[in-house]
């Protein structure tokens, strides 16, 4: 595989955002063309850079052909390309749902601003540095600003304006924690600062200490810990279905920024620095999870109860980020992938409802039975028990490796209390809205929703049919997601990988 395809996926989302500018005068249909073939194409270089990454060789690529630390690198390894094979295929299915029910033409640059959420998101998941991640999360923040906004609405915009506020925080405290990290290790390339941690003067540990926290809090805004979550419901409750399903990605950044900076650069080499953010990773994980599984039972309408459903994910997730062991990694990775595309299915499910039941949309009150109601609460169960972490599905087998590894933590009993307890809280609520949807109906055969629309149906169909995949081929996969958290605790691999790389032969 040429070197060059490694930054393929920000060139390509990047130029096509473009493209898609100058096609707005030819009409929406050329606009859904090139976003289409772009996502796809997409897909394909993904599934190529997924095959690359798998062989363990960590592929870096230097751009404007200047050595590390120096220059701008990017950094493909097996987390980084699973990371990109997730957006891709996510975003395909965001995509084809918003076209087939005519969200893109709620307003303008649908397709453009869509692209450039992927560049965004593609360039925070390559970058090998942490002033370009802070960059690319702006990009992505920038084009997420406009897809949550896009088609207006009063509730869209109050939430809008909470979300915007808060990552404009962020992005504050980000620039503040980057600058005393480069003020003490004098470099912001994250291999160059991890082999730098092991040299640092105690006299500055406090202050390098201090800024590993700032920059939690930042990327914890990013993933919605509490308390930095009252964000979330809101806005991802009151966008539109497909921006909401691609945005189930959005706090996966976070996370992913936390095991790569915190992963990497206080990793063992860091002296008294090592692991600094996992125990507070764990607490936090677990308050959020148990604050998450209240909102669920809270929710006075479906889609708020999904979002609240995706803030427990992310607590599962932070909770085996925080137990900091190899094998509680390799099974947070897997529960990261069902929770991304079990939420996504969710949203577009949750809007498939609304569209059903008319005018009284997606509110937990008595309504008139829905068209095709027995398959769609045929297919709302199937989803709910996925999502809540139920056997037979992948939910439940995620939760189970992940308990399974805090056997050999301390504080497993607390792990296993508000695991068990946030699940348990979580199948009550979504059996209660499940019973008030589908079977406390109205006895009338007068509705004002609309029939189902089948090419929407399959979109979501396909997103959930994920999680029996991920039965299926639990071994294959959860072998591959300990293959990536062995590659993450090697360190050194990383950081040798990236500064020794070469430039190319030739003129620079």
């Amino acid at each position: 595989m040429s070197i060059h395809l490694t930054a393929l996926p920000i060139l390509l989302p990047l130029i096509g955002g473009v493209l898609i500018l100058f096609a707005r005068s030819s009409g929406l249909a050329l606009q859904r063309k090139l976003n289409l073939l772009l996502t796809a194409t997409l897909i394909v270089v993904a599934v190529n850079l997924l095959d690359t990454a798998a062989s363990g060789v960590h592929q870096v690529y230097l751009l404007g052909n200047w050595p590390a630390p120096f220059g701008i690198v990017l950094v493909l390894d097996k987390l980084s390309a699973l990371m990109l094979l997730m957006t891709a295929l996510l975003a395909f299915a965001a995509l084809c749902y918003g076209i087939s029910e005519n969200t893109d033409k709620q307003g303008e640059h649908f397709h453009a601003l869509f692209q450039i959420q992927l560049f965004g998101l593609n360039g925070a998941f390559l970058t090998g540095d942490l002033f370009n991640l802070f960059v690319f999360f702006e990009v992505l923040l920038l084009a997420s600003y406009g897809l949550l906004l896009h088609g207006g609405g009063r509730l869209r915009t109050k939430s809008g304006l909470h979300y915007v506020i808060i990552n404009l925080i962020g992005s504050s405290l980000f620039l503040f924690a980057v600058g005393t990290l480069y003020g003490v290790t004098g470099t912001l390339n994250i291999a160059d600062m991890a082999a730098k941690m092991a040299a640092v003067d105690v006299m500055d540990q406090g202050i390098v200490g201090a800024a590993a926290l700032l920059l939690l809090v930042v990327f914890g805004i990013k993933a919605a810990i509490f308390p930095l979550y009252l964000w979330l419901p809101g806005a991802y409750a009151h966008t539109s279905a497909p921006v909401a399903a691609l945005f189930a990605i959005m706090t996966k950044v976070g996370l992913y920024a936390i095991i790569r900076v915190h992963g990497t650069v206080f990793a063992e080499q860091a002296g008294s620095l090592t692991a600094i953010h996992a125990e507070v990773l764990l607490v936090l994980g677990m308050i959020t999870l148990l604050m998450a599984a209240l909102g669920v039972i809270a929710a006075r309408a479906l889609r708020e109860q999904v979002a609240y459903l995706i803030l427990a994910s992310v607590a599962t997730l932070l909770i085996g980020i925080g137990i900091n062991q190899q094998q509680a990694l390799a099974a947070t990775l897997y529960y990261l992938i069902h929770s991304t595309f079990i939420g996504g299915a969710l949203f577009l499910l949750a809007d498939i409802i609304v569209q059903s039941r008319g005018s009284v949309a997606d509110k937990f009150r008595s309504a008139p039975a829905m068209s095709s109601s027995v398959l769609v609460g045929s297919i709302y169960l199937v989803a709910a028990v996925a999502m809540v972490g139920m056997p037979p599905l992948s939910g439940f087998f995620g939760k189970v490796l992940l308990l399974e590894a805090a056997l050999n933590h301390n504080g497993f009993a607390w792990i296993f209390a508000a695991v068990l307890l946030g699940s348990l809280l979580m199948v009550i609520a979504m059996a209660r809205s499940g019973s008030m949807l589908f079977y406390q109906t109205q006895q009338t055969t007068k509705t004002d929703g609309r029939a189902l629309n089948n090419k929407a149906f399959i979109v979501m169909l396909l997103l959930l049919f994920t999680s029996p995949l991920l039965v299926i081929f639990a071994h294959p996969v959860s072998s591959f997601t300990a293959a990536v958290a062995d590659q993450l605790f090697n360190t050194d691999a990383y950081i040798q990988a990236v500064l020794n790389q070469p430039v190319s032969s030739g003129k620079r």
